[in-house]
């Protein structure tokens, strides 16, 4: 595995991350009833997820070439990471909309 390989590798398990804690941030937030605070959080999150993509876009691309990447364990945490972060980002999402919707029936 070429170092800029690596590195593409590593960029996808922080961008994951980062957008994991974004949405678990825009969570808390809307618990809290920080609504503008948790959006900035799912936009946050969004954009950690857009360099995930474009890095597993980079590796696609390469791929499409005819320059084969070699499929590690590492490369596979890499892949999980990004998996999980848009599957936590979209239920981030919904569990804000439920506290919003729970906010504006109480307010009434």
């Amino acid at each position: 595995m070429s170092d800029e390989e690596q590195l593409v590798i590593m960029q996808l398990i922080m961008d994951g991350g980062n957008a994991k804690s974004s949405s678990f941030e825009a969570i808390q937030a809307a618990k809290k009833g920080a609504f503008d605070q948790a959006q900035a959080k799912l936009k946050e999150a969004d954009s950690f997820l857009a360099k995930a993509h474009n890095a597993q876009t980079d590796l696609l691309t390469t791929e499409a070439q005819g320059q084969h990447t070699q499929v590690s364990l590492l490369m596979v945490h890499g892949q999980d990471h990004v998996m999980n972060a848009i599957t936590f980002r979209d239920l981030a999402g919904e569990l804000v909309s439920v506290y919003q919707r729970l906010d504006n029936n109480s307010a009434k």
